[in-house]
C-alpha cells in the first residue's frame, strides 16, 4: 500500500498516527508491541511527534519493545549512532522501561556485535523466528535499505538474522538486521522524503527486479504488510501512485 503526502510533515504525521494504530492491535491481540526503529533523517520528525501530544497519550508505552534495524558501529553517544537520535528524540520522553530498550552494540568487533543481537532476539522471541508488529525503514539514494548494501555480501545471507558488514565509501562497518528476518514482521512501513530520492524510489518500485543494484527490492513481507508513506518530492517521478 501507498500513502503520498504534502510533504514532510504530512508523512511524519501519518506515520505517528499508524505507529499508535499498529501498538494498539499488538497490544490488544498479544500484549506488547515489539518494534525496530530507523535511523536517518525521514523518521525524525516522527519520533518527535510521538514523544509530545497528542500522540505520546495514545500509546501504552509500558508494553513496548524496542529494537533498531541496522546500527552504525559507534559509541552509542556519537552524534551518528540511531539510537543516540532515537533515545533524544523520543525515548527519553515516553516511559518506556529502559530494559525493553535494546540497542545494536558494537564493543567487540562488528561480527561479535551482530551475533550478540542475534542471540538477544533468540531469546526473546523464545528461539522462534522473530515477528515484529512493526518495522520502520527508509530508502537510501542508492537503493539501500535498513544496512542492506548494493552488491555487498550481507544481501545473501539467509541463514542469519543479524550481520555485519562494512561500507567501503564511509570506512565503516555496520550490523543490520537481515532481509530474511525484516521479511517476518507483520508490518514494513519506508518513510521516504525529498526529491532526491525520486529516482531510486521510482526504480524500487516501477523498475526492473534487480535486488542486488537496489536492496531495498528485497523487503517483500511473506504473511505481512508492505506500506510506503511517501511525499510529494518522493512521488514526483512515478509513473502513476501504486
Amino acid at each position: 500500500m501507498m500513502r503520498v503526502f504534502h510533504d514532510l510533515e504530512g508523512l511524519s504525521r501519518g506515520a505517528a498516527e499508524f505507529f499508535v494504530q499498529q501498538a494498539e492491535a499488538a497490544m490488544r491481540t498479544r500484549g506488547r508491541f515489539v518494534l525496530a526503529l530507523a535511523g536517518g533523517q525521514t523518521p525524525e520528525r516522527t519520533y518527535a511527534l510521538l514523544a509530545k501530544p497528542p500522540f505520546r497519550s495514545q500509546v501504552n508505552w509500558p508494553l513496548v519493545h524496542i529494537f533498531w534495524g541496522d546500527e552504525r558501529c559507534v559509541p552509542l553517544d556519537d552524534f551518528r549512532s540511531n539510537a543516540r537520535m532515537a533515545q533524544k528524540l523520543l525515548l527519553d520522553h515516553v516511559p518506556v522501561p529502559p530494559w525493553q530498550i535494546y540497542p545494536m552494540m558494537c564493543r567487540e568487533s562488528p561480527r561479535e556485535g551482530a551475533q550478540r543481537y542475534e542471540a538477544l532476539l533468540h531469546d526473546f522471541f523464545s528461539g522462534s523466528t522473530p515477528c515484529f508488529d512493526l518495522i520502520l525503514l527508509g530508502l537510501g539514494t542508492n537503493g539501500h535499505t535498513a544496512s542492506l548494501f548494493p552488491h555487498t555480501g550481507v544481501l545473501e545471507k539467509q541463514e542469519r538474522w543479524v550481520a555485519e558488514m562494512y561500507v567501503a565509501e564511509q570506512d565503516q562497518y555496520r550490523i543490520t538486521l537481515t532481509a530474511r528476518i525484516i521479511n517476518q514482521a507483520a508490518a514494513v512501513v519506508f518513510l521516504v522524503a525529498g526529491a532526491d530520492k525520486a529516482g531510486v524510489l521510482q526504480a524500487v518500485l516501477q523498475g526492473p527486479q534487480d535486488p542486488m543494484r537496489l536492496p531495498a527490492q528485497l523487503i517483500h513481507p511473506v504473511g505481512g504488510g508492505l506500506y510506503w508513506f511517501i511525499d510529494q518530492a518522493a512521488a514526483s517521478q512515478l509513473d502513476s501512485v501504486l
